[in-house]
């Protein structure tokens, strides 16, 4: 049985983004049962040299969206990256679910082989494939902000753990 680019794609990025929800909303019921403002959470990080949480959640949703949109032939919609509460991060993960879910199979049909340019920061461009771009960029990219996201809830003392990240099996 052959694998759509549309199988391939959407899944792995609702599932994520899904759990991401998740450990977002145990996050405010963690600062609301030891009565201390979430807020802290949205700027916690986990090195100094690192992106906070709230960065952490604005790449993964940007990835998402962008990377499913490119490999469609189109353009996401832009979203502003200006969330300062949990409330705003799982709304802004919502509005990224709401866009992947437009996304048709036939959009994505011969995305595999689909040339895709992407943005790689000092005016610098890659160009790629379908299939690399979205197995060796994008799904890892999304999978790394979200780990990171789940990590700093986690080091900041909410009780998430692995079924939390992976969700229903």
């Amino acid at each position: 049985m052959a694998v759509t680019m549309h199988q391939a794609a959407l899944p792995p990025l609702q599932r994520s983004l899904g759990q991401l929800i998740q450990i977002l909303h145990k996050g405010q019921a963690h600062a609301d049962s030891q009565g201390f403002d979430a807020a802290v959470l949205v700027g916690s990080r986990l090195y100094p040299d690192m992106f906070p949480l709230a960065r952490q959640v604005q790449i993964a949703t940007d990835i998402a969206r962008r990377g499913v949109a490119r490999l469609a032939g189109g353009e996401a919609p832009a979203m502003e990256d200006n969330e300062t509460t949990l409330a705003e991060l799982i709304q802004r993960v919502e509005h990224s679910l709401d866009y992947l879910a437009t996304i048709t199979p036939d959009q994505l049909e011969a995305a595999e082989t689909r040339e895709v340019t992407v943005p790689i920061g000092r005016g610098e461009t890659i160009t790629m494939q379908g299939w690399p771009f979205l197995s060796a960029f994008v799904l890892p990219n999304v999978y790394f902000h979200v780990t990171t996201a789940y990590d700093i809830l986690r080091h900041n003392g909410v009780p998430v753990g692995k079924r939390d990240f992976l969700g229903e099996v």
